[in-house]
């Protein structure tokens, strides 16, 4: 996506709630946290668990399937799993922990707009 790109009404989606939608054939979440919006992808970078069905605490979404938890401001990985010890250990292994993508966002006349995707933290 190099350009902004229509997705949704602000008035769509309520405050602290995520929603999934989809924008040619990608699934993206959009979440409402203070007022502001977030865009990432729906899919979790760890076993793509469909994140709009996870939990949202603050900017922090959490997956369903495994617990991965990212922050949406930057895509961040907070948690990789929600497993620890030996089984953490050999999640890692299998499947390095990755940031979630992130993608620029704003508003104009009343709708949300995806753009470009955000640099990915350091």
């Amino acid at each position: 996506m190099v350009d902004f790109m229509d997705l949704i009404g602000t008035d769509e989606i309520a405050e602290g709630q995520m929603v999934g939608t989809e924008l040619e054939d990608h699934e993206l979440l959009v979440a409402k946290v203070g007022g502001e919006f977030y865009i990432a992808d729906a899919r979790c970078p760890h076993l793509h668990g469909f994140l709009p069905k996870g939990t949202l605490e603050g900017t922090i979404v959490t997956c369903p399937r495994h617990g991965s938890q990212f922050d949406l401001t930057d895509g961040h990985v907070v948690r990789w799993t929600k497993w620890t010890g030996t089984v953490q250990s050999m999640a890692e292994a299998v499947r390095h922990p990755r940031p979630l993508r992130v993608y620029e966002a704003r508003i104009a006349d009343g709708r949300l707009q995806v753009g470009p995707q955000k640099e990915p933290p350091a």
